[in-house]
């Protein structure tokens, strides 16, 4: 262990750094560093800019954090001075860095299909300005934009160059511009908002289930069941009981590969409740695509106000909550961390 600022102490994960070859294995660990800095991304990018290093602007984070985007090496460390990781630490964070990046370089490098040829014969200059050809990996920075009028232009020849690559050499040119404004903004708002939320949680597949015992007022007039999931797998659907007795479904939700967390809530029926302190909540998996969980919140309506009645907190890393509440998984095929954005809008995070 060695000295964090601040008088804490900072744990060496040397060990799990030699492990890293995917990108993945690289993006848990970071995410396990942000976690553990308990800072905003705001604090992260001004703490950068005090610091004689790379630039840490907070949509960089959250891709970084997300997995959208492979950040260039020295975005990564300033990210993690940032985070207040010791500096005799980093050569090994920078030696993790180095075996994915060269895990995803390709094996061959890119030919210019002969209508790119054509095109650079005739004077034209290919790719087209404010374009970009397919890298090795995903870019750590988006490519500045060309004017509109060249862009619509260059659109036009990449459509042309395209169709003759595809004709005569079977290879099609896939030709990548900058994010539109919108979608800008939106990586903006999940920044701003401090979005980014890294949890631990567990999944298994159909025929699974998980059980619970929550405790809510005798005098509810009413009981919601709220779930923290992963969106990013989609049609996840599952039966529940209560006390033995068939209460509500968790509904298959469409699958969103950006935005990946979700609350899901269902009301369960008062007939199974009314004048229970206690309840036993089973979840058991229908759905092929599998089933997973990291947070379960328990509301009840009392007095004709609802409030919060009990929260399970499911993962490795809660054991405490795991235990007080008798949280037992049957057929589990998955436990671990991830850190995920929820949509933007407030209305686009709470689903039923």
């Amino acid at each position: 262990m060695s000295e964090a600022p601040g008088g804490g102490r900072h744990p060496d994960i040397s060990k799990a750094l030699e492990s890293v070859a995917r990108h993945e294995d690289l993006v848990k660990l970071l995410a396990e560093q942000f976690a553990r800095a308990d800072v905003s991304l705001r604090e992260l990018e001004a703490r950068a800019g005090k610091l004689d290093g790379a630039r840490l602007p907070r949509t960089t984070c959250a891709d970084m954090l997300a997995g959208r985007r492979f950040p260039k090496k020295a975005v990564m460390v300033a990210f993690l001075r940032g985070c207040h990781v010791p500096d005799l630490q980093l050569p090994a964070w920078e030696r993790a860095w180095e075996r994915v990046r060269v895990h995803q370089l390709p094996a061959t490098g890119y030919q210019l299909p002969a209508a790119g040829h054509q095109l650079q014969a005739a004077g034209h200059q290919f790719p087209p300005p404010g374009f970009q050809l397919p890298a090795a990996g995903p870019v750590s920075e988006p490519v500045p934009p060309a004017p509109a009028d060249e862009t619509r232009r260059w659109r036009r020849v990449a459509l042309f160059a395209g169709a003759a690559a595809f004709v005569t050499l079977g290879v099609v040119v896939v030709l990548v511009w900058r994010p539109e404004p919108q979608e800008i903004r939106a990586l903006d708002t999940i920044a701003d908002q401090s979005q980014i939320v890294t949890d631990d949680g567990r999944a298994f597949p159909r025929g699974g289930s998980s059980r619970f015992t929550v405790t809510v007022d005798p005098a509810h007039t009413g009981v919601r069941l709220t779930r923290r999931l992963d969106a990013a797998v989609g049609l996840q659907h599952a039966v529940i009981t209560v006390d033995g007795v068939k209460a509500a479904e968790w509904r298959p939700l469409v699958e969103d590969g950006v935005y990946k967390w979700r609350d899901q809530v269902v009301a369960i029926p008062q007939r199974l409740t009314a004048g229970r302190g206690s309840l036993t909540v089973v979840n058991t998996c229908v759905s092929s695509s599998g089933f997973n969980e990291f947070l379960y919140v328990v509301e009840h309506q009392v007095d004709g106000v609802w409030s919060v009645a009990d929260t399970v907190d499911v993962g490795r890393g809660h054991a405490v909550s795991e235990v007080s509440h008798d949280y037992r998984v049957v057929g589990e095929d998955w436990a671990g961390t991830q850190t995920f954005a929820y949509p933007p809008r407030a209305e686009d995070r709470s689903v039923r």
